[in-house]
């Protein structure tokens, strides 16, 4: 595989293809979709970080139904609901989730509410409440190991089952692997956590990505001649504490940068800071909406026995992650 296709931003690879289709429409009932959905293909899951299995899945409803494609997720995630102390991080904001499915062509979302009612309800009274008379779609796409309704108890017989007398066909895709791993939001996550970033883009099909909005540091960094832009992000999935090569990303333009995650402990920083510094021309960010890829991880986070020091290192970091970018 190509290593450069593994490290693009999602929504960059994907707007030239997606801006000439109608806007996607997002609702969280069934039933408001139904004209657009009717004879169309639904996706199911709940597509935490876009990976190449949920591409998978998304490419095969877009295959079956050009022009009436969509996907249907749930918000919160059900682990949130129902196992609160279990939950992982999210790999991303549902925010984010929704534009990236945008940014894939879709036709539409379908977000749907996880609550306690939603959890109860019988795997027949789901599929003939959202699918058949919400949604009304000839095609439904799931993973192989897809379950739904009460206690996980509907599996793709079921669905099968239950939706043979609206004629509506299921269609299982096989989990998609890279290297031998297969890709899921959970190995993904621990391969972020770890800090092994690159491995997590190989999963994903792309750089795991931070956005949020640049706010007022310290200045510190201004001081020894490396400015950082400070990130203020909702995403809950923080790579491991350590300094990264990353791309910028602004309005459409992406730009080299390193990256420090940790607590800048030279300069005895409190709370886990994301401080991006620009290998090229600087500009002003403060207040804008950026996107971090992260690319590699170059090394540990480290404290220095001076400012100097730390300017030396930052030097040598500078010089690494273009390397790791070229």
């Amino acid at each position: 595989m190509d290593p450069a296709r593994a490290l693009r931003y999602p929504t960059e690879t994907t707007r030239a293809r997606s801006s000439t289709r109608v806007d996607m429409h997002v609702a969280s009932d069934a039933r408001d979709l139904h004209e657009r959905a009717r004879g169309g293909a639904v996706a199911i899951g709940n597509f935490d970080g876009l990976h190449r299995g949920h591409r998978a899945l998304l490419d095969r409803a877009r295959a079956l139904a050009p022009g009436r494609a969509g996907a249907l997720t749930f918000r919160p995630h059900p682990v949130k609901l129902l196992a609160p102390h279990l939950a992982p991080p999210l790999l991303m904001p549902y925010d984010e989730k929704i534009e990236g499915l945008r940014a894939l062509g879709l036709d539409y979302t379908l977000e749907l509410a996880f609550t306690r009612e939603r959890a109860d309800q019988a795997p027949d009274a789901f599929v003939k409440d959202v699918l058949v008379d919400g949604l009304a779609v000839s095609h439904v796409v799931v993973g192989a190991d897809f379950s739904f309704g009460k206690g996980g108890a509907g599996k793709v017989d079921a669905l099968r089952a239950h939706l043979a007398p609206s004629g509506a066909l299921v269609h299982v895709v096989d989990a998609v692997k890279e290297g031998g791993l297969v890709c899921s939001s959970t190995r993904i996550r621990q391969f972020v956590l770890e800090g092994r970033v690159d491995a997590a883009a190989l999963l994903l099909g792309h750089a795991f990505t931070l956005t949020g909005d640049v706010v007022k540091g310290d200045g510190r960094g201004r001081t020894i001649g490396f400015p950082t832009a400070n990130l203020q992000t909702k995403g809950e999935t923080i790579p491991k504490v350590g300094v990264y090569a990353t791309w910028l990303f602004v309005d459409g333009e992406r730009s080299p940068s390193v990256t420090n995650v940790g607590l800048r402990p030279t300069f005895q920083g409190e709370g886990v800071r994301i401080e991006a510094h620009l290998l090229d021309a600087g500009r002003d960010l403060y207040g804008r909406r950026v996107s971090l890829g992260f690319v590699a991880r170059l090394r540990d986070e480290q404290r220095f026995s001076s400012a100097e020091a730390l300017t030396a290192q930052i030097a040598i970091d500078v010089r690494a992650a273009r390397a790791a970018l070229a």
